[in-house]
């Protein structure tokens, strides 16, 4: 079947870095937007970064307070998507999610955009 599957979540302090990987199989990921969400404690899950496929441009859109800190990309060959995160804080505590999402301009955030969830993979931030 079609998966999503997050790896490289834990625990850091302040300042550090964290980059996350989702694995995807069993759909041809390389001509689908793709996405980064989360889900922190207390909040609504937000889009957090989007990329496009390389025949669309591949360009990436970030939410604001993640621009300059994160970057998402992906890895057409090994199917893998990406999101390196850098300089963290502890406002970034959340689930995060990778995403197959339609695409549309911009940052694609609303839920009802997302065509397939991965399964999430925990980042902790600690001051």
């Amino acid at each position: 079947g079609q998966q999503l599957v997050e790896s490289g979540g834990g625990s850091v302090q302040a300042g550090g870095s964290l980059r996350l990987s989702c694995g995807a199989s069993g759909y041809t990921y390389s001509t689908n937007c793709m996405g980064w969400f989360r889900k922190g404690p207390g909040k609504e899950r937000e889009g957090v970064a989007t990329i496009y496929p390389v025949f669309g441009g591949g360009r990436t859109y970030y939410t604001d307070s993640v621009k300059g800190r994160f970057t998402i990309s992906r890895d057409n060959v090994k199917n893998t998507l990406y999101l390196q995160m850098n300089s963290l804080k502890p406002e970034d505590t959340a689930m995060y999610y990778c995403a197959t999402v339609r695409c549309r301009s911009g940052l694609v955030s609303k839920l009802d955009d997302v065509i397939r969830w991965g399964q999430g993979t925990q980042v902790t931030v600690s001051s």
